[in-house]
């Protein structure tokens, strides 16, 4: 057997196991920031748009593109995933609701972040998340305009998040910074 078969066979499972493990626990860490959340309406305010950023940052599109279908997926199946699921309503009654845009717009933003972060420094990912955080709200108050009227949709969609928004970004900025630090020794030697 040559050397690439080898290395093929011995890479190739490890590396499938351990994308569906990522994907798993992506979802359950998504799950657990949508529950982590402020009441407020229509659109609940909690850490999950930290998370997909997170995702899209540390594991690169592919792979923050997966993790968010696949919680979408567990969601329209009917599991409670979602923020205020169930008492707000589970599965594709939850996708078609008020924030169904914003949801649109964090697998949209999952592959964008990802893309235009990917091999940056930390003011290319920054940069990279505001562009995420605007797909977002682009999506979001798009598909909120049809719940509420259109002169609201700023004020209740979009300016009540923006601080926090930026917070969550710092704080992923932040990490992304230390965590490659932590990768790449500052003089390394030899």
């Amino acid at each position: 057997m040559s050397k690439s078969a080898a290395q093929h066979i011995a890479n190739g499972l490890p590396v499938s196991l351990r994308t569906v493990l990522i994907v798993a626990g992506g979802v359950m860490l998504t799950t657990l920031s949508a529950k982590i959340q402020i009441p407020f309406w229509p659109v609940p305010m909690n850490l999950q748009t930290m998370a997909v950023m997170g995702f899209a940052i540390g594991f690169g599109p592919r792979l923050a593109v997966a993790i968010f279908a696949a919680y979408l997926a567990a969601g329209a199946y009917g599991l409670p995933v979602f923020a205020g699921a169930p008492e707000r309503g589970i599965g594709i009654a939850y996708l078609i609701g008020p924030t169904g845009g914003y949801l649109a717009g964090m697998l949209a933003a999952s592959w964008m972040t990802g893309v235009l972060g990917a091999g940056r420094g930390l003011i290319g990912r920054t940069g990279a998340m505001l562009v995420g955080i605007a797909v977002i709200y682009g999506l979001g108050i798009a598909w909120l305009a049809l719940y509420i009227p259109f002169g609201q949709l700023l004020m209740k969609g979009i300016l009540p998040f923006v601080l926090a928004d930026l917070v969550k970004i710092g704080i992923v900025a932040a990490g992304a910074s230390l965590a490659s630090g932590i990768r790449r020794p500052a003089n390394p030697v030899g």
